[in-house]
């Protein structure tokens, strides 16, 4: 392997990003493997629904009749192998897409339970027990309530059968995939199958709602296989592979996604109108590659996970654990080098590398959230980004990298910075 673009570092830091990339290498090969699975099964849906020039025109106006709007849907449910999809440009982020999920099969009355600790900043503030909004879940008369977690970030099965049993309201179960903003491992495939195998012996009826956010074509299988009810996403984070502009996605039994999309829309409506263009060329192309974009982005968050332990850094997950997302969390313990280190991968981004980020409020967060993000979609988190609330533990959190290369410049540049100056 050539290492001549290590020349600007210190002999020491040389050295151990020699040992790291021998000590990656086995990763690197299991990553290469899925890709390629995930990879022939995209493809093979795309043959399956004979793909032509004239699914990427998209539609315009009412966007009635949209058949590649409609065909990219039958795609998405065949990789998620679910009953329908809801794939659109309308969706303005992961929340936007979770939210409508969820406010299309909740009525007043019914109560949202999540089994997986309480859920991040931006959902907090749609349920409504965070920040000061109007049209929340709560003021809609819609309830809420949550299990804690275990102190290892596990689910706390005995106090959730207690939890789930006694209240009769619950209609909807959420499980969060990804940590958020928590320093708990994200959640495997496989850990999500026992969490929805267990609810449904303890409550058969409910829905099983998933936030798969950072979390698609992560693995060799998605929660959706193995019995979840509802699922949504964010097309410019993994399955919009940086390409994708906008939007997100909803996947899951068809009535349920019905609801849903007539909570996009109107009743009505529903699917059958929202115009397409000039997405569906992006949209396509994004989902085509998200097998191969996600597995370099996992690829750098190994060698991030790795290089970061070897200079003493508290890092989750680590190096060699199983992945089942795009991030990369890392314990700082203090504010500066935090920041610090942020800065320095704001330096090293394609797009406003002068620029240095200092912590600021933030839309759907209660504390300042110092951010990076010198990508070519605004908040496109599968290409390399990191941020953090500035509180205690003050934990950066690193995701995403459209290339394995750029993540490795990035990552040993602020170590490199923040520990050999």
């Amino acid at each position: 392997m050539n290492y001549s673009w290590l020349a600007d570092y210190p002999t020491e830091l040389q050295e151990k990003i020699k040992q790291v990339e021998a000590q990656v290498a086995e990763q690197y090969a299991k990553i290469d493997d899925q890709i390629l699975f995930n990879q022939k099964r995209v493809l093979a849906l795309f043959r399956e629904h004979h793909v032509s020039e004239a699914d990427l025109v998209g539609s315009t106006g009412y966007g009635c009749d949209d058949m590649g709007r409609d065909k990219l849907d039958a795609i998405y449910a065949g990789y998620f192998k679910t009953e329908d999809a809801l794939v659109r440009p309308q969706f303005v982020s992961g929340t936007h897409a979770i939210a409508t999920a969820l406010y299309g099969v909740l009525k007043p009355g019914e109560t949202l339970h999540y089994l997986t600790g309480m859920p991040y900043d931006t959902i907090q503030q749609v349920i409504g027990i965070a920040g000061d909004n109007s049209g929340t879940m709560q003021e809609l008369g819609m309830g809420f309530s949550y299990t804690p977690l275990l102190e290892n970030g596990k689910v706390d099965y005995e106090q959730a059968k207690k939890d789930l049993s006694a209240d009769p309201t619950i209609k909807v179960i959420a499980l969060q995939r990804s940590r958020g903003y928590e320093t708990r491992a994200s959640y495997t495939v496989a850990e999500l199958k026992e969490m929805i195998d267990f609810i449904r012996e303890i409550i058969p009826e409910a829905i099983i709602f998933v936030d798969n956010c950072y979390g698609e074509f992560s693995e060799a299988s998605e929660p959706s296989w193995f019995g979840a009810d509802l699922m949504a996403g964010s097309l410019f984070k993994n399955a919009g592979a940086g390409i994708a502009k906008t939007g997100g996605y909803i996947v899951g039994k068809k009535d349920l996604v019905e609801k849903a999309a007539t909570r996009l829309t109107i009743p009505g409506v529903g699917k059958n109108e929202g115009a397409t263009y000039p997405f569906m060329r992006d949209f396509y192309q994004g989902f085509f590659m998200a097998a191969h974009t996600t597995g370099q982005a996992i690829k750098g968050m190994i060698f991030t996970s790795a290089l970061l332990e070897s200079v003493g850094m508290d890092v989750s997950p680590k190096w060699d654990a199983p992945r089942t997302d795009v991030v990369q969390a890392v314990v700082f313990n203090d504010p500066k080098p935090m920041i610090d280190f942020c800065g320095v991968i704001q330096n090293n981004s394609p797009l406003n590398a002068f620029v240095n980020p200092i912590p600021s409020p933030m839309d759907g967060y209660e504390d300042e959230v110092i951010m990076a993000s010198g990508s070519f979609t605004e908040g496109s988190t599968i290409e390399l980004s990191s941020d953090g609330p500035i509180r205690p533990p003050y934990c950066l959190y690193i995701q995403g990298g459209l290339t394995v290369e750029h993540v490795k410049i990035a990552i040993a540049s602020a170590v490199n910075q923040t520990f050999y100056q």
